[in-house]
Protein backbone atom coordinates (compact mmCIF):
# COMPACT_ATOMS: atom_id res chain seq x y z
CA UNK A 1 0.00 0.00 0.00
CA UNK A 2 1.58 3.44 -0.83
CA UNK A 3 0.87 6.62 0.70
CA UNK A 4 -1.22 9.05 -1.50
CA UNK A 5 -0.87 13.16 -1.05
CA UNK A 6 -4.34 13.80 -0.21
CA UNK A 7 -3.41 17.72 -1.97
CA UNK A 8 -2.74 15.32 -4.72
CA UNK A 9 -6.47 14.21 -4.72
CA UNK A 10 -7.59 17.60 -3.88
CA UNK A 11 -6.26 18.95 -6.99
CA UNK A 12 -7.44 16.35 -9.40
CA UNK A 13 -10.52 16.40 -7.61
CA UNK A 14 -11.43 20.15 -8.72
CA UNK A 15 -10.30 19.41 -12.24
CA UNK A 16 -12.97 16.61 -12.20
CA UNK A 17 -15.60 18.86 -10.65
CA UNK A 18 -14.57 21.49 -13.01
CA UNK A 19 -15.25 19.28 -15.96
CA UNK A 20 -18.57 18.73 -15.05
CA UNK A 21 -19.57 22.54 -13.25
CA UNK A 22 -18.50 25.78 -15.33
CA UNK A 23 -19.60 28.12 -12.05
CA UNK A 24 -16.72 26.72 -10.12
CA UNK A 25 -13.80 29.11 -9.81
CA UNK A 26 -10.16 28.10 -7.85
CA UNK A 27 -8.69 31.10 -5.96
CA UNK A 28 -5.00 30.89 -4.47
CA UNK A 29 -2.48 33.05 -2.69
CA UNK A 30 1.16 32.31 -4.30
CA UNK A 31 0.95 28.55 -3.05
CA UNK A 32 -1.09 26.24 -6.59
CA UNK A 33 2.25 24.45 -6.67
CA UNK A 34 1.79 23.18 -2.79
CA UNK A 35 -1.96 23.24 -2.57
CA UNK A 36 -2.20 21.76 -5.66
CA UNK A 37 -4.78 23.97 -7.21
CA UNK A 38 -2.17 24.61 -10.08
CA UNK A 39 -3.62 21.41 -11.43
CA UNK A 40 -7.31 23.30 -11.91
CA UNK A 41 -5.39 26.62 -13.30
CA UNK A 42 -3.77 24.79 -16.18
CA UNK A 43 -6.79 22.96 -17.32
CA UNK A 44 -8.98 26.24 -16.61
CA UNK A 45 -6.97 29.24 -16.26
CA UNK A 46 -9.77 31.46 -17.34
CA UNK A 47 -11.42 30.36 -13.77
CA UNK A 48 -8.19 30.25 -11.79
CA UNK A 49 -6.98 33.34 -9.67
CA UNK A 50 -3.59 33.68 -8.14
CA UNK A 51 -4.15 36.47 -5.62
CA UNK A 52 -0.46 36.34 -4.42
CA UNK A 53 0.32 37.26 -0.92
CA UNK A 54 -2.75 38.68 -0.32
CA UNK A 55 -4.69 36.36 1.55
CA UNK A 56 -7.53 38.81 2.84
CA UNK A 57 -8.15 40.31 -1.05
CA UNK A 58 -8.59 36.84 -1.59
CA UNK A 59 -11.28 36.06 0.59
CA UNK A 60 -13.33 39.37 -0.68
CA UNK A 61 -12.89 38.31 -4.14
CA UNK A 62 -14.34 34.72 -3.67
CA UNK A 63 -17.58 36.03 -1.75
CA UNK A 64 -17.56 38.27 -4.57
CA UNK A 65 -17.23 35.78 -7.17
CA UNK A 66 -19.44 33.59 -4.64
CA UNK A 67 -22.31 36.87 -5.07
CA UNK A 68 -22.25 36.34 -8.94
CA UNK A 69 -23.65 32.24 -8.59
CA UNK A 70 -19.96 31.05 -8.60
CA UNK A 71 -18.76 28.37 -6.40
CA UNK A 72 -15.28 29.31 -5.29
CA UNK A 73 -12.78 27.56 -3.68
CA UNK A 74 -9.94 28.90 -1.73
CA UNK A 75 -6.50 27.68 -1.13
CA UNK A 76 -3.52 28.35 0.33
CA UNK A 77 -1.84 27.07 3.99
CA UNK A 78 -4.06 26.87 7.19
CA UNK A 79 -1.98 29.57 8.98
CA UNK A 80 -3.27 31.69 6.80
CA UNK A 81 -6.74 30.61 6.29
CA UNK A 82 -8.15 31.10 8.65
CA UNK A 83 -4.85 32.58 10.29
CA UNK A 84 -4.77 35.97 8.77
CA UNK A 85 -8.28 36.79 7.27
CA UNK A 86 -10.54 36.07 10.31
CA UNK A 87 -12.13 39.08 9.76
CA UNK A 88 -12.46 38.61 6.05
CA UNK A 89 -13.95 35.11 6.74
CA UNK A 90 -16.50 36.50 9.06
CA UNK A 91 -17.94 39.51 7.81
CA UNK A 92 -17.38 38.82 3.96
CA UNK A 93 -18.48 35.02 3.80
CA UNK A 94 -19.82 33.17 7.17
CA UNK A 95 -22.33 36.47 8.05
CA UNK A 96 -23.15 36.89 3.99
CA UNK A 97 -23.63 33.25 4.24
CA UNK A 98 -21.70 33.12 0.75
CA UNK A 99 -21.08 29.93 -1.07
CA UNK A 100 -17.19 29.80 -0.32
CA UNK A 101 -14.91 26.61 0.25
CA UNK A 102 -11.83 26.86 1.88
CA UNK A 103 -9.65 24.21 1.43
CA UNK A 104 -6.18 24.80 3.37
CA UNK A 105 -3.59 22.67 3.97
CA UNK A 106 -0.37 22.43 6.05
CA UNK A 107 -2.49 21.95 9.28
CA UNK A 108 -1.30 20.50 12.14
CA UNK A 109 2.46 19.93 13.99
CA UNK A 110 3.39 17.77 11.12
CA UNK A 111 4.26 20.82 8.99
CA UNK A 112 7.36 19.58 10.90
CA UNK A 113 10.19 21.57 10.28
CA UNK A 114 8.17 24.62 9.04
CA UNK A 115 8.17 25.32 12.86
CA UNK A 116 5.23 26.88 15.24
CA UNK A 117 4.96 29.84 12.67
CA UNK A 118 3.46 27.24 10.37
CA UNK A 119 1.82 24.89 12.23
CA UNK A 120 -1.63 25.67 12.81
CA UNK A 121 -3.18 24.31 15.50
CA UNK A 122 -6.11 26.70 15.80
CA UNK A 123 -7.88 26.70 12.95
CA UNK A 124 -10.84 24.45 14.07
CA UNK A 125 -11.64 26.52 17.61
CA UNK A 126 -11.18 29.49 15.43
CA UNK A 127 -13.88 28.15 12.81
CA UNK A 128 -16.16 26.17 15.38
CA UNK A 129 -17.78 29.24 16.59
CA UNK A 130 -18.28 30.73 13.35
CA UNK A 131 -22.15 31.09 12.74
CA UNK A 132 -23.02 28.99 9.79
CA UNK A 133 -19.74 27.64 8.61
CA UNK A 134 -19.04 23.92 8.11
CA UNK A 135 -15.78 22.07 9.20
CA UNK A 136 -14.11 18.52 8.04
CA UNK A 137 -10.71 17.08 8.45
CA UNK A 138 -10.36 14.11 5.61
CA UNK A 139 -8.43 11.16 7.07
CA UNK A 140 -7.36 9.72 4.31
CA UNK A 141 -6.36 10.49 0.52
CA UNK A 142 -9.99 9.42 -0.73
CA UNK A 143 -12.42 10.40 2.05
CA UNK A 144 -10.40 13.63 0.57
CA UNK A 145 -11.70 13.38 -2.58
CA UNK A 146 -15.51 12.41 -1.30
CA UNK A 147 -15.13 15.38 1.13
CA UNK A 148 -14.34 18.07 -1.52
CA UNK A 149 -17.48 16.91 -3.83
CA UNK A 150 -19.65 17.33 -0.62
CA UNK A 151 -18.19 20.53 -0.25
CA UNK A 152 -19.11 21.51 -4.40
CA UNK A 153 -22.94 19.56 -4.17
CA UNK A 154 -24.17 21.37 -0.78
CA UNK A 155 -24.55 25.29 -0.47
CA UNK A 156 -22.67 27.31 2.03
CA UNK A 157 -19.49 28.40 3.73
CA UNK A 158 -17.37 25.56 4.36
CA UNK A 159 -13.47 24.76 5.58
CA UNK A 160 -11.32 21.81 5.39
CA UNK A 161 -8.20 21.24 6.72
CA UNK A 162 -5.04 18.64 5.92
CA UNK A 163 -1.54 18.38 6.78
CA UNK A 164 1.32 18.21 4.67
CA UNK A 165 2.22 14.68 4.33
CA UNK A 166 1.26 11.89 2.45
CA UNK A 167 -1.32 9.66 3.82
CA UNK A 168 -1.87 5.97 3.90
CA UNK A 169 -5.64 5.03 2.91
CA UNK A 170 -7.97 4.00 5.13
CA UNK A 171 -10.91 3.66 2.83
CA UNK A 172 -10.95 1.98 -0.31
CA UNK A 173 -11.71 4.18 -3.85
CA UNK A 174 -15.29 4.76 -4.55
CA UNK A 175 -16.11 3.05 -0.83
CA UNK A 176 -17.10 6.58 0.21
CA UNK A 177 -19.84 7.71 -2.13
CA UNK A 178 -22.85 7.34 0.69
CA UNK A 179 -20.91 9.65 2.68
CA UNK A 180 -22.73 12.33 4.62
CA UNK A 181 -22.16 15.50 6.01
CA UNK A 182 -22.59 15.07 9.93
CA UNK A 183 -22.45 11.22 10.06
CA UNK A 184 -18.87 10.25 11.43
CA UNK A 185 -17.82 6.91 10.64
CA UNK A 186 -17.52 3.80 12.85
CA UNK A 187 -13.87 1.73 12.12
CA UNK A 188 -14.09 -0.51 14.83
CA UNK A 189 -16.34 -1.88 17.12
CA UNK A 190 -15.60 -1.98 20.62
CA UNK A 191 -16.87 -2.28 24.16
CA UNK A 192 -14.35 -1.21 26.65
CA UNK A 193 -13.18 2.49 25.10
CA UNK A 194 -14.16 4.98 22.31
CA UNK A 195 -11.38 6.29 20.67
CA UNK A 196 -12.76 9.53 18.48
CA UNK A 197 -10.36 10.81 16.07
CA UNK A 198 -9.75 13.18 12.73
CA UNK A 199 -7.26 13.31 10.31
CA UNK A 200 -3.78 11.54 10.39
CA UNK A 201 -4.59 10.67 14.07
CA UNK A 202 -7.73 8.24 12.77
CA UNK A 203 -4.26 5.93 11.44
CA UNK A 204 -2.78 5.90 14.83
CA UNK A 205 -5.98 5.19 16.67
CA UNK A 206 -6.87 2.62 14.37
CA UNK A 207 -3.55 0.89 14.90
CA UNK A 208 -3.79 1.83 18.77
CA UNK A 209 -7.48 -0.35 18.40
CA UNK A 210 -4.41 -3.50 17.64
CA UNK A 211 -2.08 -2.46 20.17
CA UNK A 212 -5.34 -2.53 23.00
CA UNK A 213 -6.55 -5.43 21.34
CA UNK A 214 -3.41 -8.02 22.32
CA UNK A 215 -4.27 -6.61 25.78
CA UNK A 216 -7.39 -7.68 25.16
CA UNK A 217 -9.35 -4.31 25.51
CA UNK A 218 -11.59 -3.81 22.93
CA UNK A 219 -11.74 0.02 21.26
CA UNK A 220 -14.22 1.15 19.20
CA UNK A 221 -12.90 3.75 16.53
CA UNK A 222 -14.55 6.57 15.33
CA UNK A 223 -13.28 8.88 12.38
CA UNK A 224 -15.09 12.36 13.44
CA UNK A 225 -14.43 14.04 10.03
CA UNK A 226 -17.28 16.10 10.23
CA UNK A 227 -16.30 18.63 13.30
CA UNK A 228 -18.98 21.36 12.41
CA UNK A 229 -21.75 19.63 11.96
CA UNK A 230 -20.60 16.85 14.79
CA UNK A 231 -22.26 13.47 15.04
CA UNK A 232 -23.54 13.85 18.58
CA UNK A 233 -25.43 10.72 17.69
CA UNK A 234 -22.92 8.42 17.74
CA UNK A 235 -20.83 10.01 20.47
CA UNK A 236 -23.85 9.83 22.54
CA UNK A 237 -24.05 6.36 21.31
CA UNK A 238 -20.70 5.25 21.41
CA UNK A 239 -20.54 6.85 25.22
CA UNK A 240 -23.20 5.13 26.68
CA UNK A 241 -22.14 1.72 25.66
CA UNK A 242 -18.62 1.69 26.24
CA UNK A 243 -18.57 4.53 28.86
CA UNK A 244 -14.80 5.54 28.05
CA UNK A 245 -13.94 8.66 25.71
CA UNK A 246 -10.92 9.49 24.07
CA UNK A 247 -10.87 12.16 21.78
CA UNK A 248 -7.37 12.74 20.20
CA UNK A 249 -6.42 15.67 17.25
CA UNK A 250 -3.51 16.88 15.33
CA UNK A 251 -4.76 20.38 17.24
CA UNK A 252 -4.81 22.52 20.57
CA UNK A 253 -6.83 20.35 23.32
CA UNK A 254 -8.24 24.04 23.36
CA UNK A 255 -11.44 24.38 21.91
CA UNK A 256 -10.92 21.83 19.08
CA UNK A 257 -12.88 18.37 18.16
CA UNK A 258 -12.31 17.27 21.76
CA UNK A 259 -13.60 20.36 23.58
CA UNK A 260 -16.79 19.66 21.19
CA UNK A 261 -16.89 15.81 22.00
CA UNK A 262 -16.97 16.98 26.01
CA UNK A 263 -19.45 19.72 25.30
CA UNK A 264 -21.79 16.88 23.98
CA UNK A 265 -20.94 14.72 27.03
CA UNK A 266 -21.25 17.24 29.72
CA UNK A 267 -24.82 18.67 28.83
CA UNK A 268 -26.26 15.36 27.85
CA UNK A 269 -25.21 14.62 31.28
CA UNK A 270 -23.16 11.64 30.12
CA UNK A 271 -21.40 9.85 32.98
CA UNK A 272 -18.46 8.86 31.00
CA UNK A 273 -14.29 9.19 32.24
CA UNK A 274 -13.20 11.50 29.14
CA UNK A 275 -9.70 12.43 28.13
CA UNK A 276 -8.95 14.84 25.40
CA UNK A 277 -5.59 14.10 23.18
CA UNK A 278 -3.64 17.18 21.29
CA UNK A 279 -1.32 19.79 21.87
CA UNK A 280 -1.36 21.25 25.05
CA UNK A 281 -1.40 25.54 25.53
CA UNK A 282 2.30 25.50 23.57
CA UNK A 283 3.59 27.18 20.74
CA UNK A 284 5.76 23.44 19.01
CA UNK A 285 8.96 22.95 18.06
CA UNK A 286 10.87 22.10 14.78
CA UNK A 287 11.14 18.32 13.48
CA UNK A 288 10.19 15.62 11.66
CA UNK A 289 6.90 14.90 11.92
CA UNK A 290 6.33 11.42 13.45
CA UNK A 291 9.05 13.16 16.01
CA UNK A 292 6.46 15.74 16.72
CA UNK A 293 4.02 13.04 17.18
CA UNK A 294 6.13 11.53 20.07
CA UNK A 295 7.59 14.68 21.51
CA UNK A 296 3.37 15.51 21.79
CA UNK A 297 2.33 12.26 22.84
CA UNK A 298 0.57 11.91 19.48
CA UNK A 299 1.36 8.33 18.81
CA UNK A 300 -0.50 4.80 18.91
CA UNK A 301 1.29 3.86 21.71
CA UNK A 302 0.40 7.22 23.28
CA UNK A 303 -3.42 6.62 22.39
CA UNK A 304 -3.06 3.38 23.59
CA UNK A 305 -1.75 4.25 26.84
CA UNK A 306 -4.08 6.85 27.43
CA UNK A 307 -7.36 5.06 26.57
CA UNK A 308 -6.35 1.66 28.85
CA UNK A 309 -5.85 4.31 31.71
CA UNK A 310 -9.29 5.27 31.56
CA UNK A 311 -10.15 1.39 32.37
Amino acid sequence: MEKINPRDVYGDTLVKLGEKDPNIVVLDADLAKSTKTIKFGKKFPERFFDMGIAEANMISVAAGLASCGKTAFVSTFAVFVPGKVYDQIRMSVAYSNMNVKMFSTHAGVSVGKDGASHQMLEDIALMRVMPNMKIFAPSDPFQTGRIVELMAQNYGPMYARVGREAMYPIYKEGELKDLKIGESIQLRDGDDVTIIAHGMMVREAISAHEILKKKGISAEIIDMWTIKPLDEKKILSSAGKTGRIVAVEEHSIIGGMGSAVAEVLSENKIDAAFKRMGIGDVFCESGDPYDLFKKYHLTDQDIAKTAESLL
